[in-house]
């Protein structure tokens, strides 16, 4: 058996590491790997069903692929994920390109289900969601110095605007042992930044141990021996603990960057989100984790016209966005999903108006940025380099304050010392690009 497969993953850092998984299942089957799907027998298409956003660019990807099969140039479309996994009773019948659906219950027996399409054979199977393996062999899709390490699988916080739990089911840990031999792996593959993902990252153990156990984790991380940068992201603001804000200040190996996912500051917005707090225990929160780590870099996202919102509580949102003044910030308008509790509410608003707001917050968030930008002026930065820009001319990379995929870069210039994708280097910053710093590398 010599078939070549694509692999198409969209949506978030945890479904890039499913994708990983099935790419490790067919290599252990003899499957072929290939970039370009032109030259696949089978692509699989990894698909998200988030939001509605994420759910367009998932079908947009089986359509085009539909449109090689038509052509001849590949055999089987196979369709795995989020998306399949909630619309499983219509999936294929609305999109009959497809040759296979399969729920990520199934992830494991990703092998078969191709060579049954390949057969000719029309398969859909969705097995328990909870079947779908928390833990295996990856075959790494990041660049070799950086990966993603999944601690927890599921979601049990149960928001209103969101479909992850009945996407995904409830929450579950892996062991601390089976996340720890994992990540002595990655090390001894020469991963140098290590970001430690789920659900919920803050609830990491509270299933398995009875108390949250993500401090004691990083500290047991912060051990292994390679590991440069730890990154810790999808914080739940409630479960930000004293001890956790200490672990991440005290540890020389864990970036002072946190990644709260806060979606508003009022608190009757937060209430019939199903989430807890509001403007003044969201700031004392804050305003603790700044007084313990001075120079963090706080991320957030934020959702605007969720249902019910007024104009007040959204100001309330921009003055909270314009006090805090988050580094990294997105602003996403709601999305009205359905199955969720928060799609059958009333005074649901209406489309322009939640955008409008959404790009009110993001406006202001680029102004934030540049001052950022411009507080680095004239200090050097340690950045991951990650290549050489042919457009741009120089090269760039990422400091600590730039998360793989969702944040900027810093570009800079060098003498005669070249850097490789993976080096640590000293950049002076005397510039910056929109909201990218610019300088030059220090030689050492």
């Amino acid at each position: 058996m010599n078939y070549k497969v694509g692999m198409i993953s969209l949506g978030c850092a945890k479904n890039q590491v499913d994708a990983e998984m099935l790419l490790y299942t067919l290599k252990e089957r003899g499957f072929q790997f290939v970039s370009d799907p032109e030259e696949a027998d089978a692509v699989i298409v990894n698909t998200c069903g988030f939001i509605e956003s994420a759910k367009q660019e998932s079908i947009d990807e089986i359509l085009e692929l539909g449109n090689l099969k038509r052509e001849g140039k590949i055999k089987a479309i196979v369709v795995t994920g989020c998306l399949a996994e909630r619309y499983q009773d219509e999936i294929t019948k609305q999109l009959y390109e497809i040759d296979a659906a399969v729920g990520i219950g199934a992830n494991d027996k990703i092998a078969d289900v191709v060579l049954k399409a390949l057969a000719g054979d029309k398969v859909e199977l969705f097995p328990d969601k909870l079947e779908l393996p928390l833990s295996g062999g990856r075959v790494q899709s990041t660049p070799p110095y950086t990966a993603y390490l999944k601690v927890a699988e599921g979601c049990d916080n149960c928001c209103t605007y969101c479909a992850i739990p009945l996407i995904r089911g409830r929450f579950r840990s892996r062991t601390m042992e089976n996340v720890l031999e994992e990540a002595r792996e990655l090390a001894a593959k020469g991963v140098k930044e290590l970001n430690v993902i789920a659900q919920d990252t803050t609830r990491y153990g509270e299933d398995l141990y009875g108390t949250p156990q993500l401090a004691k984790l990083l500290k047991e991380l912060c051990k292994i021996d390679g590991f440069r940068w730890i990154r810790v992201l999808y914080c739940y603001p409630d479960r930000v603990t004293d001890e956790l804000i200490d672990v991440m200040a005290s540890e020389d190996k864990i970036v002072k960057y946190i990644d709260l996912p806060l979606q508003h500051c009022n608190g009757e917005i937060l209430r019939r989100m199903n989430r807890r707090g509001n403007r003044d225990t969201l700031t004392t929160l804050l305003q603790k984790i700044k007084e313990k780590m001075p120079d963090v870099v706080l991320r957030s996202t934020f959702i605007t016209g969720f249902p019910g919102e007024t104009e007040e509580q959204f100001e309330e949102l921009a003055e909270f966005a314009n006090d805090i003044r988050f580094q990294r910030l997105g602003c996403f308008a709601y999305s009205q999903e359905e199955d969720t509790s928060a799609a059958l509410m009333p005074d649901q608003i209406d489309e322009e108006i939640k955008q409008e707001r959404a790009d009110i917050i993001m406006d202001n968030q680029q102004t934030i940025m540049a001052e950022y930008c411009e507080s680095l002026l004239g200090t050097d930065i340690e950045v991951l380099c990650e290549g050489f820009d042919r457009i741009a001319e120089c090269f760039y990379g990422r400091s600590y304050a730039d998360a793989p995929e969702v944040d900027g870069c810093v570009f800079f210039t060098c003498g005669e010392k070249k850097p490789k994708a993976g080096d640590f280097v000293r950049v002076h910053i005397d510039d910056y690009l929109g909201c990218d710093p610019v300088g030059v590398m220090i030689d050492e």
